[in-house]
């Protein structure tokens, strides 16, 4: 089985997360997707990199795994591995604990160019197979023809700073949860 490791700040998650996880699927890529979110992202405090508590991002993401629908999951592992989060440690965590499994990282075109500050980028190439998937503004990988849309997390905290409706910015489930009471880490 080959399990596309979908990891991110998931801060929160977003319809072009959905996307590229079921583009995956749909086009037979990966027999499954799991999404990981970081513990603590190694680059916190840099780059608005200030996460929303990791139990409210873990259930972002089960509720957009649920909207998706089978073969999408949420693994905690990164509340068990040291402090901070590398992702090339939660790979291998992975892959020991699911010898049967074969996992792939998915990392974005915009993510590339910043893989030389990465905990052992050779590695993750050599052992996980990384799959690059396209992103609106930046180069598509070679032998792909499609890029999604550039959506980012900090748009929507942005809007969620402000009041603003994000409903149509991530999945049915996520935003019931992010109009809860207490489910907008972000309003004031």
């Amino acid at each position: 089985m080959q399990v596309a490791v979908y990891g991110g700040s998931f801060n929160p998650p977003h319809v072009a997360h959905a996307m590229v996880a079921a583009w995956l699927r749909w086009t037979g890529t990966v027999d499954r997707v799991c999404f990981v979110p970081v513990y603590r992202h190694a680059f916190e405090g840099r780059h608005d990199k200030t996460l929303a508590p990791y139990p409210q991002r873990c259930g972002w993401c089960r509720a957009m795994a649920a909207d998706l629908g089978e073969g999408f999951a949420v693994s905690e592992i990164e509340a068990e591995l040291p402090v901070p989060s590398f992702t090339v440690d939660t790979l291998t965590a992975l892959a020991a604990r699911h010898p049967d499994r074969r996992f792939r990282l998915v990392v974005g075109a915009d993510v590339l160019p910043q893989t030389d500050h990465w905990k052992d980028w050779a590695r993750i190439r050599a052992n996980f197979d990384p799959i690059v998937v396209g992103r609106v503004g930046f180069p598509l990988p070679e032998g792909q023809d499609i890029a999604f849309p550039g959506l980012s997390s900090t748009l929507l905290r942005d809007r969620l700073r402000g009041g603003e409706s994000v409903q149509h910015l991530v999945t049915g489930r996520v935003a019931a949860l992010l109009a809860a009471p207490g489910g907008n880490p972000w309003r004031a």
